[in-house]
């Protein structure tokens, strides 16, 4: 979620990619290898489905304040959710104003070249990991605005692999946090514009925020440059890496939305290797398989 920690998950991608392993943060460098260009145009679809819209909602507190969801009454249906109408996928040159005028933190500088990484509390298991992210995964962060965004199973698991090796407990030299590796500020933000009080420090908390983030990142996006297409859609990039929105919510994910949505600006991605990492995690990545 900032830029100083995707150095080592920049390293550690490109030895997944050499060798089929992920170096754990805090080990010995090794030199960033490329990325292969042809990025993948499709992730593993293993998202739950969504529950019926008047049946019990297992989401957090925070789902229903992102949306605002409305009081079931014996007489209002649900509206389904208007499908996207546009004729091409690629961003408008010229975004739209944004929609949202509360806006996160900027992320720190990055930290020291020397630095390394520090540990406070109790490790997750894989199984504890992968059951906080699948959870996140599954939720419905904007239930009345726009109920049709989803965070791909594939990209949360990618995310967190690129950002802390899926080590829960561990603290970046930019102070990024577990799993997520989410700024203080940016916790802080989310819990103020949401209403919520998540724990940076608790694993499941640190994957609610994540996820949260990168659902506010596509709605904040998709409604500049993509006229509200929410799809997170692997097959919708080219090889140019600002077509699509999923490759911009990743950039925005570690450089924030600033360096890359701005108003009356082409969409920029201004770490394009950030991007190719995520990009090849969510397919070839051994989470995957845990």
């Amino acid at each position: 979620m900032r830029r100083g920690f995707g150095r080592w998950a920049a390293m550690a991608v490109a030895a997944l990619l050499a060798t089929g392993t992920l170096t754990a943060c805090g080990e010995q460098e090794r030199p960033v290898r490329e990325v292969a260009a042809d990025l993948p145009t499709a992730a593993p679809a293993d998202e739950p489905q969504e529950a019926p819209a008047d049946a019990p909602s297992e989401e957090p507190p925070a789902v229903a304040a992102m949306g605002g969801r409305p009081s079931p009454s014996a007489s209002a249906k649900p509206k389904p959710a208007a499908k996207p109408s546009r004729t091409s996928t690629a961003p408008l040159a010229k975004p739209k104003p944004p929609t949202e005028t509360q806006v996160p933190p900027a992320p720190p500088k990055p930290a020291d070249e020397g630095c390394k990484p520090s540990y406070r509390g109790t490790k997750a298991s894989q199984s504890q990991v992968k059951a906080a992210l699948a959870d996140a995964a599954a939720r419905t962060y904007w239930p009345t605005s726009a109920p049709d965004i989803r965070i791909p199973s594939a990209l949360m698991k990618a995310t967190a692999w690129q950002e802390s090796g899926w080590q829960s407990n561990i603290i970046a030299c930019d102070t990024g946090v577990g799993l997520m590796q989410v700024m203080p500020a940016t916790a802080e933000w989310m819990n103020q514009r949401f209403g919520q009080s998540y724990d940076i420090d608790a694993y499941r908390d640190n994957a609610y925020l994540g996820g949260t983030y990168l659902a506010w990142l596509t709605k904040y996006i998709g409604d500049m440059y993509f006229e509200s297409d929410y799809r997170l859609d692997a097959s919708l990039c080219t090889s140019t890496l600002n077509s699509c929105l999923l490759n911009a919510v990743i950039a925005a994910y570690n450089y924030g939305h600033g360096a890359v949505a701005r108003e009356d600006q082409p969409l920029t991605i201004p770490n394009p290797q950030y991007v190719r990492n995520v990009r090849a995690l969510m397919t070839e990545c051994e989470c995957l398989s845990f």
